[in-house]
């Protein structure tokens, strides 16, 4: 699985101009997966994320994490994290995950980190989506389980 975390002041995702969700300070996170993701590669996500300390102390040092902020997490499913644009000027997404899988992962996903007690809002898998967000730091952050 790929997962692209921006840390943000807030974000939204909307369908056909409709919210679908929407957070304040927290993380977007764009999540990608492949054929070859597997439960355990959705654990170490969930586990690296939920205590990812890049949120500032008191002293101004990335210090806390999610729940230390009382943060939210947008979780938007993007196939596109496995383009491959090495050849040509049209990239390639043979590396993305089958939808039927790859809808799978992400649902574990998002149950999972929401389990550890963080609100997780969604965008819905395979829409086409329109996210805004105001990246706070910038913070962006690339988690890949092939190369963890």
């Amino acid at each position: 699985m790929r997962i692209l975390l921006q840390r943000v002041s807030e974000a939204q995702v909307a369908i056909d101009g409709d919210v679908h969700g929407a957070i304040q300070q927290g993380f977007l996170l764009l999540v990608g997966a492949e054929d070859s993701d597997t439960s355990e590669q959705v654990d170490y996500l969930v586990h690296k994320i939920s205590k990812l300390r890049v949120f500032e102390d008191e002293a101004g040092k990335m210090n806390l994490s999610i729940s230390d902020v009382g943060g939210s997490v947008l979780s938007v499913s993007q196939f596109t994290l496995y383009a491959n644009t090495k050849k040509g000027n049209r990239p390639s997404f043979v590396a993305a995950g089958d939808p039927k899988h790859a809808n799978q992962m992400y649902e574990e996903f998002n149950q999972k980190l929401s389990a550890t007690g963080l609100t997780v809002e969604t965008g819905v898998f395979g829409a086409d989506m329109q996210v805004s967000l105001i990246n706070d730091g910038p913070v962006t952050i690339w988690f890949d389980t092939d190369q963890p």
